[in-house]
């Protein structure tokens, strides 16, 4: 389950990061229209590949309700932490983005 909440954490940040003023407030400079939509595309892809490793690991009923709650903490995460510690977040989401599918398909070939 760690693995698909830090996939997820991934995706968010790259949906977070798909707008201007994120972009802006994290990275300190303006983003490029192709940049913008690598990031959306990429942020709804991790989002996607975390659905499917949750319902791989526990089956549809247990496996969407795990998802939908480690997607609220991702985002409660991204709502309370962007004000105040945006690099932080970029840095958490790096790692996420390395461990999270890592993780995940780690858990899979084991299981």
């Amino acid at each position: 389950m760690l693995g698909v909440a830090l996939t997820a954490f991934a995706g968010f940040a790259g949906l977070c990061l798909a707008m201007d003023k994120h972009f802006q407030q994290v990275l300190e400079r303006k983003p490029g229209a192709g940049q913008l939509r690598a990031l959306r595309i990429g942020g709804w892809l991790l989002l996607l590949l975390s659905l499917v490793l949750a319902v791989h690991g526990r089956g549809w009923a247990h496996g969407l309700v795990e998802w939908l709650a480690v997607m609220m903490a991702g985002v409660t995460l991204w709502v309370f932490g962007l004000p105040y510690q945006p690099r932080l977040l970029l840095g958490l989401a790096a790692v996420s983005l390395v461990c999270g599918p890592l993780l995940a398909v780690l858990a899979v070939l084991a299981g």
